[in-house]
């Protein structure tokens, strides 16, 4: 990193499709406000499922943001992808044109990509026989369609990408993106993550695995990170995508900053295809890349939006992380975590929590855990729980882990 001059990216227009809110107003304020977004499955019957459970988008009307035609070609993970895109740029009052349309590019994570539409089509194709398979299945179901169409849709010709790295897949985008507009590869990047993976199919498997919560009886309460009783994650859907820009580009152009992304970190656990690794090694060695990376110390942290997924093995072990990567800071720290309140969104996670995340460095308040009624003693640090908190927030770490033993941090600073 010593043969170019490293740029600095801030953050100039934010997008959300969340179970709590369709926009990033709405987001947010649902954060704020420790809304639920989590009830009974409607997006088809949940009735032969341990899990009947979800943290499903509502409300959600792709004709806003297009063409009913064009929506009709895309699997709802890239409609919720397109659309927050679209919001991104419309927030950030940035136009692409020709003129800057080679500096402008797109990376979207996605877990799993358009799992409804391969099951659709496979139901078609057993009771109806090859010939009658859409034209659109391929293009409709590959992981890579949101950032591919996310392009199409607003013109962006610079560097495009997806991220496939499971859970943490949202982050390793917006990371990603961080290093080709620091590294002068491009001068605008929308990234972030999207997901709409509550289908059959999807919770037969995570169900299998035993993942997920089966407190179907009281969803308002089935997602409780860090409690003692969490039995499991609730899945979520949705999108969440930032526009980061070179700052002298969003200088000259009297761009609105929210905040500075100053640090990356990803690691991986190399120890188990689902499990993290006891003590949390990989998940603090994150965590720290990102802090050296930022130029900053543990003790400039204000915030950490924790992945917090519910689970017994990942709360317990990303609290463990948190004190190896910041020493006694930790417990000094606030750590919350929104998917209490939005489920987990798989691969949109990274996204709407780096949303999450840039809010709280830009108005100074802390989302809260909400369900945490009896903390787990091997949990023991300030999770903010019950409601938000007014707090300067000068520096704040969002945390996504996944699958494979991914580890990603990303790190966010008050601009000035």
């Amino acid at each position: 990193m010593t043969n170019f001059e490293k740029k600095r990216v801030v953050v100039t227009g934010l997008g959300a499709i969340t179970p709590i809110g369709n926009t990033v107003a709405e987001y947010w304020e649902g954060l704020l406000s420790g809304r639920n977004g989590i009830a009974p499955i409607t997006l088809f019957d949940p009735s032969r499922h341990d899990c009947r459970i979800a943290g499903e988008v509502k409300g959600f009307d792709p004709h806003k943001y297009m063409e009913r035609k064009e929506a009709k070609r895309m699997d709802r993970f890239a409609q919720f992808g397109v659309c927050a895109s679209k919001q991104a740029l419309a927030d950030a009052q940035f136009v692409i044109n020709e003129l800057n349309a080679e500096q402008v590019g797109a990376i979207i994570g996605t877990g799993i990509g358009g799992l409804k539409v391969l099951e659709d089509q496979q139901e078609i194709y057993l009771t109806r026989g090859p010939d009658r398979c859409s034209p659109f299945m391929i293009p409709m179901m590959i992981a890579n369609m949101a950032a591919g169409l996310t392009a199409i849709h607003t013109g962006a010709k610079g560097p495009n990408n997806c991220t496939v790295t499971a859970c943490a897949a949202g982050s390793n985008a917006v990371g990603d993106a961080f290093r080709l507009v620091q590294r002068g590869y491009a001068q605008a990047m929308i990234c972030g993550g999207t997901e709409a993976a509550v289908t059959p199919l999807s919770f037969a498997g995570f169900a299998a695995a035993r993942a997920l919560s089966t407190r179907n009886d009281t969803p308002e309460s089935a997602c409780c990170p860090f409690d003692r009783d969490r039995d499991g994650f609730v899945m979520g859907e949705g999108a969440g995508i930032l526009l980061l820009e070179e700052l002298e580009h969003a200088l000259s152009r009297g761009a609105k900053i929210y905040a500075e992304i100053v640090g990356y970190g990803m690691t991986c656990d190399a120890y188990h295809i689902t499990s993290p690794v006891p003590g949390g090694e990989g998940a603090a060695r994150a965590m720290q890349l990102a802090l050296k990376d930022a130029g900053i110390t543990p003790e400039q942290v204000s915030y950490i939006n924790a992945h917090g997924t519910s689970t017994p093995a990942n709360d317990a072990t990303e609290t463990a992380a948190i004190k190896k990567a910041l020493g006694e800071h930790a417990y000094k720290v606030a750590v919350s975590s929104t998917k209490s309140m939005t489920g987990h969104l798989l691969g949109g996670s990274g996204g709407i929590e780096a949303v999450a995340a840039v809010m709280a460095v830009a108005n100074d308040k802390i989302p809260p855990t909400i369900n945490l009624k009896n903390p787990d003693p091997a949990c023991d640090l300030d999770y903010v729980p019950g409601s938000s908190r007014d707090q300067k927030v000068e520096v704040v770490l969002s945390n996504s882990f996944g699958f494979g033993g991914h580890n990603v941090t990303l790190a966010f600073k008050k601009y000035r």
